[in-house]
């Protein structure tokens, strides 16, 4: 169930409001996603052969466009095996698809016809394509700064792209206008209901490896990746289908890295931090909304967060590709951390490669 994290009131399908409109709060699942093996549909597409576990509203629909299913490419780094999870080749080309796609269930559902979204790229072209999919008429706000490759994506499927000045922030700032006057936010960051479509990242994962992994090292922005990831495996341990949480390793660049700063003064509240350039662009965030609930799923799994300078970032994607991985630039932050904690980590390791060479520009 989808219920306010401060007042504890029910999401309200009609208004699908981005926060609580009785008390401003954010979203969450409570108590969580529920894993329940032998409700697994194996005909359904992708993601979708887990959607029993997603508690989505009555009638909705199945919105894919073949999202899941994702490839799982073992390589040596650092002399270390590394298990890569290529998110990357989702249709879109980012691990969003699936958390856009379970939130387009929930829209459909809910009869929402016109919805509004920000993003540096990858969120606002899953949310272009899956909107076209589903016959929802989408605009999309973006920094002026996004990549020529991904607003000509975004644009290609049919939203409206609005280009706001500034850092990644002013186009957060700038969509607002535009829900206050009532349209719907159908916000990646704000609501939690594509955080179970992410979920089925830690499914497959059991899947592919017979077990949970030891480690999993990610990309960190806002969070809704790790989030997701930690909601998936916390419901296969509650399920009894694995014995131990993996440990969860966020990771930001130097630039803009305001979890990383706060788990290493051990504070639970999150200090927006300047906006600074960075190559890493997806995880520009100086402000995280759940960073309090990001913080808390991986302090539970044992892990951190590792921060990564600008010339390792690059270093990272010019050797992810000779080993055959053309990875856009905010997944090469994931190089670095590796080899950072490749003494310490559990095994097996897993590293998610959250979006596309082709995105870079």
């Amino acid at each position: 169930m989808i219920q306010c994290r401060d007042c504890n009131k029910s999401f309200p399908l009609e208004q699908f409001p981005h926060r609580c409109p009785e008390c401003g709060g954010l979203y969450g699942f409570s108590p969580g996603l529920e894993f329940v093996s032998n409700k697994i549909e194996p005909d359904q597409p992708g993601i979708w052969r887990y959607r029993n576990g997603f508690s989505l509203p009555g009638g909705a629909p199945v919105i894919s466009l073949g999202e899941g299913n994702t490839p799982l490419i073992w390589s040596i780094v650092a002399d270390k095996k590394i298990g890569f999870k290529m998110e990357c080749q989702n249709p879109t080309g980012s691990f969003k698809d699936r958390g856009t796609a379970v939130l387009m269930s929930w829209l459909k559902a809910a009869g929402i016809e016109v919805a509004v979204e920000d993003s540096s790229g990858n969120a606002g072209a899953s949310f272009a394509a899956y909107a076209s999919r589903t016959g929802i008429r989408g605009k999309v706000f973006i920094p002026d700064s996004a990549s020529g490759p991904k607003r000509q994506q975004i644009e290609s499927y049919g939203s409206e792209v609005v280009p706001v000045s500034g850092p990644r922030s002013k186009a957060a700032e700038a969509v607002l206008n535009e829900v206050e006057a009532g349209t719907v936010y159908a916000s990646h960051a704000y609501l939690p209901h594509g955080t179970a479509g992410i979920a089925s990242i830690a499914y497959e994962l059991v899947d592919n490896i017979g077990g949970a992994p030891g480690t999993v090292i990610m990309p960190l922005g806002h969070g809704s990746l790790l989030l997701g990831i930690s909601l998936g495996f916390q419901a296969l341990l509650e399920a009894g289908s694995i014995s131990h949480l993996p440990r969860l390793i966020g990771v930001q660049a130097a630039a803009c890295a305001p979890l990383f700063n706060s788990i290493q003064a051990d504070n639970p509240r999150i200090t927006p931090v300047f906006e600074g350039k960075t190559l890493a662009a997806g995880v520009a965030i100086s402000d995280p909304f759940h960073g309090k609930e990001v913080l808390a799923a991986i302090r539970r799994s044992g892990g951190t967060i590792i921060m990564v300078e600008e010339s390792d970032i690059l270093k990272g994607y010019e050797l992810l590709a000779k080993l055959g991985l053309y990875v856009e630039m905010t997944s090469a932050l994931v190089w670095n951390a590796i080899e950072q904690i490749r003494g310490s980590a559990p095994e097996p390791i897993i590293s998610i490669i959250t979006g596309h060479g082709l995105k870079n520009g």
